[in-house]
């Protein structure tokens, strides 16, 4: 099961970086769940060692992504903040990052609370806007970090402008592209230079595994990173690789459905009279719309909402019966959350306010369940605000 050199999206997601098992032909990578390997002699082996360093199952994942990210090498972590923290180890002390102001609250309380310890600095601006971007370089910028679309409120950045933004002051593009999943969005081919997931979310999308990835582009990042990976440990093990891998196989199929389910909810939410603002890039309403449709293939099946107020929200969350009140997203459950208490409750209350995180403001990752059930069921939760 060769690919050809120009397969196309859906069937990479189904077999790159995979071939039948060479001692039996199982079709499925196996979960090679060993600690080490035998050597044939002293220094003659197959190319495996020890576990932290090689794994089959491991390698497997992380040449699936990375061709799904149109990159030449993958790096799998133990979590999506352990796989933002590898990058940021390309850094050195008195190194400058600009950093999209609406990022993951986790992503926040890594830069701001442990690796300004190391002499890292941090400026956070709306990465939308490139002026303000651009007014936030400095000599010492070595990296843009941008998430989008943002969580929550779902802000977005002009990719292929931003990576002409950084290389043009010598600094790398890194895109934190969990809420998009390749399927809706490459940045690499955009321009950007590093890509992240939090391989919990949608490559997943099982909501069975927690993990993270890093797609590099230059020779000497993938050289570091791969040095790093093997150095600090936190690799993702042949299990959760495996359930990975058979999440990314069906990646398209959920992803065509969480969209269409999200645009579906965030429609069905612009109209009602208890909500004051609903942000989802698949709105026309949504002041990056025009950019959405061109960067994105559909919208994705996140979603945000504000109902005005703290009473509100915790009225709304205390009555959903089908969605459940959980962190994360990208599974194929539909989850409903209030950052400004869980996912983004490290970040100070002042901040969340200016970004449009309210106490009023509800988040849903859409799943895959009947639509008419979740809208039943968000009609019924709304009418107890």
């Amino acid at each position: 099961m060769k690919l050809k050199p120009n397969a196309r999206f859906d069937t990479i997601c189904l077999h790159a970086g995979q071939e039948p098992d060479p001692t039996t032909g199982a079709i499925i990578t196996p979960i090679y769940q060993t600690s080490t390997y035998v050597q044939e002699s002293l220094g003659v082996h197959k190319g495996f060692e020890y576990a932290r360093t090689q794994n089959p199952t491991r390698f497997a994942l992380e040449r699936n992504i990375a061709a799904m990210e149109s990159g030449p090498a993958g790096f799998a972590f133990a979590s999506g903040m352990a796989a933002i923290n590898a990058i940021l180890s390309l850094l050195k002390s008195g190194d400058h990052v600009v950093v999209s102001d609406n990022v993951y609250g986790g992503t926040f309380r890594l830069f701001d609370r442990v690796l300004t310890r190391y002499q890292l600095s941090f400026t956070y601006v709306d990465t939308g806007d490139l002026e303000a971007t651009t007014r936030a370089f400095t000599p010492s910028t070595r990296l843009l970090f941008v998430e989008t679309p943002s969580n929550p409120v779902m802000r977005l950045t002009d990719l292929r402008a931003a990576a002409r933004l950084a290389h043009e002051r010598d600094a790398k593009l890194v895109v934190d592209n969990t809420f998009a999943s390749p399927y809706i969005q490459r940045p690499i081919e955009l321009g950007a230079d590093l890509v992240t997931h939090s391989t919990t979310k949608y490559l997943n999308g099982h909501s069975d595994s927690v993990g993270g990835i890093v797609v590099a582009t230059r020779d000497e990042d993938i050289e570091w990173l791969k040095f790093y990976q093997n150095s600090a440990g936190a690799i993702l093990s042949p299990f959760d690789s495996w359930l990975v891998l058979r999440g990314t196989k069906t990646l398209p199929l959920r992803m065509k459905q969480h969209s269409a389910t999200g645009l579906a909810l965030a429609q069905f939410l612009h109209g009602h009279s208890k909500v004051r603002h609903v942000y989802y890039p698949g709105l026309p309403s949504h002041p990056q719309h025009e950019l959405a449709s061109r960067q994105m293939k559909g919208f994705g099946g996140m979603l945000a909402f504000d109902l005005g107020s703290l009473d509100a929200a915790s009225r709304l969350l205390g009555s959903v019966k089908l969605m459940a009140l959980a962190e994360s997203l990208g599974g194929v459950e539909t989850l409903i959350s209030h950052p400004a208490t869980m996912t983004h409750a490290s970040v100070p209350a002042d901040k969340r306010h200016a970004l449009g995180i309210t106490d009023g403001l509800v988040r849903i990752s859409a799943g895959l369940e009947d639509l008419d059930d979740l809208k039943e069921d968000l009609d019924q939760a709304i009418a107890s605000v």
